[in-house]
Formats: structure tokens, sequence, C-alpha cells
């Protein structure tokens, strides 16, 4: 059976995780992410879940943290400020290759900020965001309807690599409402999971779980086999979507709520007959380098649009090598950049450097 329902970015990523199998949320509130919460505390006990609001994010953190090294298939949502609050415990779930998915929907910042959304914890996402050599494998939607399958993604993910994962939406995607198609879910399988602390019974070995290494050289081993994990996702995970870029000479690079901008933008150039094409990582972390490589190599410039100072675009100048330009427009501090703000950007530089 097939379902269209209207629903907010919110709500999907409740409703998607709720199908993917999650039966165990713990949260604290915070805008714009508070429709999270509120849909699961309403679903969860309809599918024989567990819902929490916990006294605090670093409560609520720590209570993944027990719920998923038990096994379960849990989750936990909040906004910049609260996800830094979480740190120190994603940290520790990270160290202790416990599955679980974190859902960020950011708004700007920094410290307190405000309530309108930004795209300002790209670093926090994708760089550990805590302490230590760690990664989370991050998804970014840039729908609605991608808001609830990229929690099946995250899941699948966190659970096949024993790492944490991250769903970053922003403020704007998290508010808005659009036709969301549900699916009869009939063939969930969710692995077992014979290194969770259930108990020690019919004569299966006892299982511990933590982050600790107290002897240099053993925590060194134990970062080589994380980081070998790291390569691995590195290798099978990146996801990408791009549009028109064989013939670009001019390619806008985006994620999120910015790559629908600049996609619109991209399209109105290119009825002015201009060659731009645009490229959307669909996963942070692993970033699509290689492929933003090759695009370089083939004389591709970039322009990176972003809620935020400026901070994939690091990434994206990582990628090019110096081979290309990489320009950069940003709006920030809660600012969302307009269709024409990047088609004014597009077109002043084609028209400087003599792009057809």
């Amino acid at each position: 059976m097939v379902e269209r329902v209207m629903m907010k970015g919110n709500e999907a990523i409740a409703e998607g995780a709720i199908r993917a199998g999650c039966r165990f949320f713990f949260g604290y509130p915070i805008t714009p992410q508070n429709e999270i919460p509120e849909y699961m505390s309403r679903r969860m006990p309809e599918v024989g879940g567990t819902f929490i609001q916990a006294e605090s994010e670093v409560s609520a953190i720590n209570m993944v943290y027990g719920a998923g090294g038990a096994g379960a298939r849990v989750m936990t949502s909040s906004s910049s400020p609260g996800i830094s609050l979480k740190m120190e415990g994603i940290s520790y779930i990270a160290g202790a290759e416990v599955p679980c998915v974190i859902v960020n929907v950011s708004r700007g910042g920094p410290g307190l900020g405000g309530l309108s959304p930004s795209q300002a914890d790209y670093f926090q996402a994708t760089k550990g965001g805590g302490h230590g050599d760690y990664r989370l494998i991050v998804f970014a939607p840039s729908t609605v309807q991608e808001c609830l399958d990229m929690m099946f993604d995250a899941f699948v993910a966190t659970d096949k690599y024993r790492n944490p994962a991250m769903v970053l939406a922003d403020g704007l995607l998290g508010q808005m409402m659009e036709p969301v198609t549900l699916h009869e879910i009939t063939d969930l399988k969710i692995p077992p999971k014979p290194w969770a602390t259930t108990g020690a019974t019919g004569g299966r070995p006892l299982n511990l779980i933590n982050s600790l290494g107290l002897v240099g050289e053993e925590l060194e081993r134990i970062n080589q086999r994380i980081q070998a994990k790291y390569r691995e996702i590195e290798a099978n995970e990146v996801r990408f979507e791009e549009e028109n870029t064989a013939d670009a000479d001019l390619v806008l690079v985006a994620y999120g709520t910015s790559a629908r901008i600049a996609r619109a933008a991209a399209n109105k150039a290119r009825i002015q007959g201009k060659k731009v094409g645009i490229f959307r990582p669909v996963t942070l972390w692993p970033f699509p380098y290689q492929q933003l490589t090759d695009l370089a190599k083939a004389g591709k410039r970039f322009l990176v649009v972003e809620m935020s100072v400026g901070q994939m675009v690091e990434d994206v100048r990582l990628a090019a090598g110096g081979l290309v330009s990489v320009d950069f427009y940003g709006r920030f501090n809660g600012a969302i950049p307009s269709v024409t703000e990047v088609y004014n950007e597009v077109m002043k530089l084609t028209s400087k450097q003599g792009v057809a």
C-alpha cells in the first residue's frame, strides 16, 4: 500500500525513523526541531517503542549510548547548540562503536544564535565536533521526501559499520511542508548484533562496550581498527547527485536547502545560454572528493553556495587542488540566499570570465 500525505520535514524525519525500525527516542526540546520529539511522543507508544524527554541534552545522548549498546535501533534529535552539548557523548559512542542516529535540524549561530535556518554546523558534523579522532557518517537531505528516506539509509549505515550516523538538515527544511510518499514496509531487516550487551546467556561470552584505552599502545590499536573502518566507509558510501555537469563551464556545489536554491538559479542561467551545472553532495562525510577532483581536471570551475560564512567550500577547494577557481556565495546568521542572488552571482562570474 502506498500513501501520499503532506508532512513537515521534521515529521518526515520522525516517521522515517519509526519505519526504519527505531523503537527508542531520547531527546530534549529546542527550536526548530521540536516537531520531531512531539511526533515521536505520539507515535512511539503506537508501535511499542519508548519515548523519553530527558532532563538535558547530555542525559539524552547518554541514554542513546545505553540503548544502542544494548542493540536497539535508537535516535536522538536536536538543533545546533543542543548538538554541541551532546558532543562528549557522541565521541564516547563513536569510540565504543555503538550504532545510533543523531539528527541536527540546524539554526543560526554561533552561541545561542537565533531560530532561523543555517548550515553553519557543517564543520561540527563532518570534522568530528567532539574530542578524538572520530567521524560520523553524515547524510544531507534536500527535500521532505529525503528527510524520510534518509532515515532508512542512516539506520542501515550505522548498523553496518557500528558507527554513529548523523542526518544534517536545516531549520527551513525541518519546517517546510511537501508531499511525501509512504510505502508499506514489508521487508525490514535489522541485522543481528552479537556484540550487544544483552546478558551473557546460553554460553555466550560476556560483552563489554566502552571507549576506554588507558595504555597508549592499546588505544592506538583501537584507533587503527576504527580508522580502517573509516577508509572502508569512504570507499563504499560516497553519495552525490550531479546535473548538467558534462558540458558545464561553471558547476554550482551545494547541499540541503542551498542545493534547491542553486538548482533553480542554474536552470535560470541555462535559459540565458550559460553552461551551468549542479553538484550536490548527499553524504557530507564521506565527502565526494574524487568526483569533484574529476570535474576540476576536466576544467569545470566551481561556485559553492552555503547558508554559512563558508565551510563546505574548504572541502571543495581541497578537491579542486588548485586546478580551477573555487568561488563562494553565502548568507549566514539565519539569512537564506535567494534564487535571484545566486543567479546574479552566476551571471557575474560567467560574464567576468567569458564563459559561454
